[in-house]
């Protein structure tokens, strides 16, 4: 017989589909690709889910998300001053960016 936790985490299972909670999810219907995960070591692997599944991202994904924000943003304001002021910060942003990477690079 198996044990109690596994009992417990199918009734948890069958309960969400019941509900529907695990309908229309991302990539739903997509196979998952395991090949990433599967090549980090087990305690990396953790850590990696666990800060996945909290929001956190790495620093240089986060630069890039705030240089589109920045871009999109440029693009709507009728303000020129206020858009001189976001182009500088969009520069500083890529130049960020661009040092982190090198950085990253050099250390392979």
């Amino acid at each position: 017989m198996s044990n109690i936790f596994d009992k417990i985490a199918e009734d948890r299972i069958q309960e969400a589909l019941r509900n529907g909670e695990f309908d229309n999810l991302p990539s739903q219907g997509k196979p998952i690709n395991l090949d990433y995960w599967a090549s980090l070591p087990a305690g990396i692997r953790a850590g990696y889910m666990l800060l996945k599944n909290a929001g956190f991202v790495p620093e240089e994904v986060q630069l890039l998300k705030d240089m589109e924000t920045l871009r999109e943003e440029m693009s709507s304001c009728p303000d020129q001053e206020e858009r001189l002021a976001m182009q500088r910060k969009l520069q500083e942003t890529q130049l960020k960016y661009n040092l982190i990477s090198e950085y990253k690079k050099q250390k392979k």
